[in-house]
């Protein structure tokens, strides 16, 4: 499977309404800091949302809810893979993407055989502190060479500017939050992205 290029990461189906009749084809929920019952039914409704629309939905982290849902693909950074069960989401089928920093967190990933492999910050980021400081076009040129065949996401301070540095320094794919989240016309700037990345 061919995942789109453009990788948008809301937390909220709200969200999903808004971007989904935009074109938005591949989209990331990454919702934090609510109750178990109702991060599962955001997850329920973003899952459903996404299929109608014939989007692929990526869960962040909540690898039982992913399961339980029957959702198709789930990203963990390096921090969930510690307490995920890596077989039972094979087991189930999911499509897995890891988030990287470094060489050490790369192996591990790739070790796993991940269906995708996210590197960042690329550009200063405002929306976690890290402590990664940005990593580079430099970086991800690196991360092309050593991933092999697996997609490459670039993400970080992306602006729809940067999509183009970002392909031409060896991304397949690149991600956008507070670049649409917090931006004046949030619909406009989706626009914006698809018409850089198709």
């Amino acid at each position: 499977m061919t995942l789109d290029r453009f990788y948008p990461i809301f937390d909220h189906p709200d969200w999903l309404r808004r971007a989904l009749p935009l074109g938005v084809r591949l989209v990331q929920l990454r919702i934090k800091d609510r109750p178990a019952d109702e991060t599962r039914a955001l997850l329920e409704e973003g899952r459903d949302l996404c299929r109608r629309a014939g989007a692929v939905m990526v869960v962040n982290d909540h690898w039982q809810a992913a399961i339980e849902l029957g959702c198709d693909w789930l990203h963990l950074g390096q921090e969930d893979l510690e307490g995920a069960d890596l077989a039972a989401i094979r087991r189930a089928g999911l499509r897995l993407g890891i988030s990287t920093h470094d060489h050490a967190e790369l192996d591990r990933a790739l070790a796993l055989q991940p269906d995708y492999v996210a590197l960042g910050p690329v550009w200063p980021t405002i929306l976690k502190k890290m402590r990664w400081h940005e990593q580079g076009l430099e970086r991800l040129t690196e991360w092309r060479h050593l991933v092999g065949g697996v997609p490459l996401v670039a993400i970080g301070g992306l602006s729809v500017a940067r999509a183009a540095p970002a392909f031409a320094a060896g991304a397949d794919i690149v991600s956008a939050v507070t670049d649409i989240t917090l931006h004046r016309d949030p619909e406009g700037r989706i626009r914006e992205w698809i018409g850089a990345t198709r």
